[in-house]
């Protein structure tokens, strides 16, 4: 093509282009036209009166189940009341916020209120150091009282419409609330939950008074079960400020979350995913239209190891005994009010149980507890929110023995012929001669034992004698192996160490201090720095029970998605590890000779089999062999913790329990609750156990 061919293309391209931006300009022109003139009034009448904001669609939380799928926690739906921003004048935004708490105060139905001033007497109902903090944030003068800052909030609201302080108090909170959650057109703030239907018709008939109002369904957490497994379940509450802060691109400030408990460890399963919904309001603030842009993706179950059934009668057996212990049901009356006990698998290490005494109400949480009920807790002596079978550790007295002994034999510092002659006193050292607990009671010894007989009668004379001849070294060695003093892993938070008895605790305990032959007595017989949770005895007599096995306790049995897939065990282990920042033990490997083991273990069937046996009473006309120790631990303030250990059965062990109560005086009296729970595991139900936790049974006077 010649030069001048190229030029008359380009030409005509050039041409053809103008023609075509000619084109589309009129289109754009007549659509302008089309849109401010000729429609121009409508358009305008519909944006000035139309607004369309995007709503969360709660998921639904993921429900918790025992071991055979029966729900202990799950989520029902139910109406709540938000209120967003309209172009509404502030004077009807307070009358409407009046005419709303009217309604549901009809309808007793309490809203929030974090308002920290009360009214007649004025006062501020926040510490010292947190008004000092609220007063500059909300700039008001240091030394301003509770009157003067209250009616400073009046005149900030420019609340007009009414005079009673009451009613300016309402408001006051209402707007308070809508200020501190940041409200806007497009995010609401919730503002009541749990609303009944005949509430949700006045606010639906009467909508033109109650300017922002919009009326939700939500899943709201149930706790089907009331108090049963409260320490193991945890509560879910609305998220509080701080947790927020780090959580914004996946929560809300209406949301609920895990506080403690399974709720919290396993708060990223159970959430789900929320979905989104778009709402169209008229400028008055009436919702005209709703549709769902995305879909909400429930939250995954959890399934537990424990049993519900058996859970419950290990809590109401716990119980019992506790008030039996302290209304003198055996003899003497102590001061218990405390306890914890727990059932393990001796093989699996899953908890089939268990138990803290006393416990609480996870429903007192749900939509935020009131301060009556949270002092009501917290002022309790007793600590009823704290899990003591995995937050509190306990000398462990004479439940110890075993490991002692297993020490001694495997050292060779003892042998299965070695008998020791218990003369009452140990006197080999000058400075240090403790006693026998025989001869404390009786003045005498128990004479020659071997060391089934020794942990039978649970003579401390030979394990005094024991733990010298082998040296506090070693028993330590062999009782982290039984994995005492470290923390078991098990799926819970705030789970504490313990303290192993040794040189290390005493120089980190006791101002550096050098260790002593006294010592490693004491710490023979479960004392000194002995402390171990009731969830680590559990580990320790498993272990013992399955031939010297180590086992990790979980009560977690799986994780089951919403598409019908299951977590893997390795993927769980490591979130919980990194949720609990758990580090993997490097404890050496220790073969237990299994005639050693043998003989220890034949020790504690006799401790419930044998008429000189320690529990022999508890466990005399028992259809299951059982091996147990009993065991009274020396506590500050002059209390004596009680401890009972066992397994079952004897031949063939399956589950280990270990029951412990706060100053519960005689090991002896805590075997009752081993014998209940195991009467109700193996079948046996030789018991009435009452489901009445404060229920107490017959008085048996001890033998």
């Amino acid at each position: 093509m010649t030069k001048n061919g190229k030029k008359v293309n380009i030409n005509l391209r050039f041409n053809i282009l103008t023609v075509l931006i000619y084109i589309v300009g009129i289109i754009l022109i007549v659509k302008l036209f089309n849109l401010q003139i000729i429609h121009g009034a409508e358009y305008r009448e519909q944006s000035n009166t139309r607004l369309t904001r995007e709503s969360v669609l709660e998921a639904t939380r993921g429900a918790i189940l025992d071991k055979t799928g029966a729900s202990l926690v799950t989520s029902k739906m139910e109406f709540s009341l938000e209120m967003y921003k309209t172009k509404a004048d502030i004077d009807t935004l307070n009358k409407d916020i009046l005419n709303m708490i009217n309604v549901l105060e009809k309808y007793e139905v309490s809203y929030v209120d974090s308002f920290p001033i009360n009214i007649e007497p004025f006062e501020f109902k926040i510490s010292d150091n947190e008004l000092s903090k609220w007063k500059k944030s909300n700039n008001l003068d240091e030394d301003i009282n509770a009157e003067e800052a209250f009616y400073k909030f009046k005149n900030k609201y420019k609340i007009q419409n009414t005079n009673d302080i009451n009613e300016i108090r309402k408001i006051v909170a209402i707007r308070y609330e809508l200020s501190q959650k940041g409200y806007s057109s497009t995010k609401a703030v919730t503002i009541a939950k749990n609303i009944p239907r005949e509430a949700v018709a006045e606010f639906s008939e009467s909508s033109d008074k109650f300017t922002g109002v919009n009326i939700v369904i939500q899943p709201v957490r149930q706790y089907t079960s009331g108090n049963l497994a409260s320490h193991i379940l945890g509560y879910a509450s609305q998220i509080n400020a701080q947790e927020y802060e780090t959580r914004k691109n996946t929560y809300s400030q209406n949301d609920i979350i895990g506080k403690t408990g399974i709720e919290y460890v396993f708060e990223e399963y159970l959430k789900g995913k929320n979905g989104t919904k778009q709402i169209d309001m008229n400028v008055e603030g009436s919702v005209t239209a709703e549709y769902i842009s995305e879909e909400a993706i429930s939250g995954s179950d959890i399934v537990l190891t424990i049993d519900a059934n058996l859970q419950r009668v290990t809590e109401a057996a716990l119980a019992n005994n506790i008030n039996k212990i302290a209304s003198g049901g055996f003899g003497k009356a102590y001061n218990a009010q405390a306890g914890a006990c727990v059932v393990m698998n001796v093989n699996s290490g899953e908890i089939l149980a268990m138990a803290s005494y006393p416990d609480y109400n996870p429903e007192d949480f749900v939509g935020g507890i009131n301060q009556e009920k949270w002092n009501s807790y917290t002022n309790n002596e007793a600590k009823p929110l704290v899990d003591k079978a995995i937050q509190n550790s306990y000398s462990p007295g004479s439940t110890y023995k075993m490991v002692t002994a297993i020490a001694g034999l495997q050292s060779g510092a003892i042998n299965l012929n070695t008998k020791i002659n218990d003369t009452g006193v140990y006197t080999k050292y000058r400075d240090y001669q403790p006693r026998c607990w025989v001869y404390t009671d009786y003045h005498r010894g128990h004479g020659y034992l071997n060391v089934s007989e020794a942990i039978e009668k649970s003579c401390n004379y030979f394990f005094y004698e024991t733990s010298d001849r082998m040296g506090i070294d070693t028993l330590v060695n062999f009782a982290k192996y039984f994995g005492l003093g470290s923390k078991t892993g098990v799926e819970l938070q705030g789970e504490i160490e313990g303290v192993v008895s040794g040189k290390e605790s005493k120089e980190r305990l006791h101002n550096g201090e050098s260790w002593s032959a006294g010592d490693t007595l004491q710490s023979a017989i479960g004392q000194y720095d002995n402390e171990y949770s009731p969830i680590q005895m559990a580990r320790y007599i498993s272990i013992l029970a399955n031939g010297g096995n180590r086992i990790n306790p979980t009560i977690i049995k799986t994780i089951r998605n919403t598409d019908g897939s299951e977590a893997s065990k390795e993927e769980i282990e490591q979130f919980v590890n990194n949720k609990l920042g758990i580090q993997e033990e490097n404890i050496e490997n220790i073969e237990i000779n299994q005639n050693n083991l043998k003989a220890v273990l034949e020790g504690m069937r006799s401790v419930t089999s044998d008429s000189g046996g320690t529990a022999y009473v508890r466990f005399k006309d028992f259809n299951i062999s059982v091996g147990g120790k009993t065991g009274s631990a020396e506590a500050p303030g002059n209390k004596v913790h009680a401890w009972f250990v066992g397994f079952a059965p004897f031949e063939n062990p399956e589950i280990a329990i270990v029951v412990m109560v706060e100053n519960g005086g005689h090991g002896n009296y805590t075997a009752e609750v081993v014998r209940d729970i195991m009467a109700e595991y193996f079948g046996m139900n030789t018991q009435n156990i009452e489901e009445d936790m404060s229920a107490i049974p017959y008085v048996e006077i001890l033998n």
